[in-house]
Formats: C-alpha cells, structure tokens, sequence
C-alpha cells in the first residue's frame, strides 16, 4: 500500500506524484514496456493494495483506490474517484471516466471505454474480438456509457454498447447492444424497458 507521496506540481489530474512503497508489497508502479514510455502520472490521494502493477503511460485521477493484484496496461487513462477491485485486468488503450466503481475479478480489453458514474459488478467479462484466433478482425470492447450499472457474472460480446443508465442483470449474456435506459436480463440477454423506479443515478 501506499506509504509516502511527494506531490510536485499543482495543476488538478496531472499532479506528478512521486508513491513509495514497502518492498513486501511488491507493488509495480511503472512498467516500461516499450523504449521512451513515460512514467504513470497519479493524482493525490491514492490507494494502491499488494501485488499491483500499472504500467507507463497511464494517466490516472485523484482518489484512485486498488484492490490488490490489479494490473492496469498502457495507455490507460482513468479519471478522478475510481475504484478498480481486486484482480481486475485493465489490458490497455482503455478510458475510464470519473467517479466508477469497478469490482473484483473484472476482465476489461483492449479498445474499451467507461463512461462517468458506472458500476461494475465482480466478475464481469468484457471481449473485443469477434472472432477468436481465427480472423484478423479489429479489436473492438464495449462501450458502457454514463450511468449503466452492470451486474456481477455478466459476460459481454466484442463491440457492444451499453447505453446511458441502463442495467445489466446478474448473469446475462449481451449479445447486442443495450438501448439508454434499458434492462438486459438472461442469456442470451433479452432488452427489456427499464422499471421507472430504476431510471435514477447511480449511488456511488
């Protein structure tokens, strides 16, 4: 966990925050993976757990809290208040908005965006290949737009939208995308119109 910051600079998101950490921790905060990869940049008051590793080239807000054993892959960009659960994969070129809750054992691809005030329940898989292994298909993960709330055990298939302030039940299999406002329950998932009591933010 994080035991010390240096925070140098002033400007909101782009503080360079200099993190120690106990060697037992076995923490990894910058992963070079490629020559002339920059450092990540970390705003204040984070809270990174054993056995994490994020990578350079991340760029990640204030208020930022791991479970442990999450790895975060370049070219991440993470907004303010984001919580990333406990060995939660982040397999870069993915944006994550502000204020998202993201549980344990959650798979996000390559090509994903989240959107602002999202939840995402433990267990959730994410894909962005259409095709596994057997064309050269472009990599496309889902878009979870402001709002929606994803159950836990939800399995999704590449390039699916999930609209604004929709669900996602428990256990569902998406298949296609999910219209703002909507429900997607079952597998594979019907889109069914969302109860009015459930059309309110999330309670982050």
């Amino acid at each position: 966990m994080v035991k010390f910051r240096d925070v140098l600079g002033s400007e909101k998101n782009k503080n360079n925050v200099h993190l120690q950490f106990e060697p037992e921790d076995n923490i990894q905060f910058g992963v070079k993976y490629k020559e002339n990869s920059k450092p990540p940049v970390i705003g204040i008051n984070p809270v990174i757990r054993s056995n994490s590793i994020i990578y350079n080239d991340v760029t990640i807000g204030d208020d930022f809290k791991t479970g442990h054993n999450v790895v975060i892959r370049e070219n991440t960009n993470i907004g303010d208040d984001v919580l990333i659960g406990t060995n939660t994969v982040i397999e870069g070129d993915v944006i994550i908005g502000s204020n998202v809750s993201i549980q344990s054992n959650v798979y996000i691809p390559t090509n994903s965006v989240i959107e602002d005030n999202v939840f995402i329940g433990p267990c959730a898989c994410f894909t962005n290949d259409k095709y596994p292994v057997r064309s050269n298909y472009p990599l496309q993960g889902p878009k979870i737009r402001r709002g929606a709330s994803i159950g836990g055990n939800t399995t999704f298939l590449s390039n699916v939208e999930v609209g604004e302030g929709s669900m996602v039940a428990a256990g569902a299999l998406v298949i296609h995308s999910v219209p703002p406002y909507y429900l997607a329950i079952g597998t594979p998932a019907k889109i069914k119109p969302l109860a009015d009591n459930l059309k309110v933010p999330n309670r982050l």
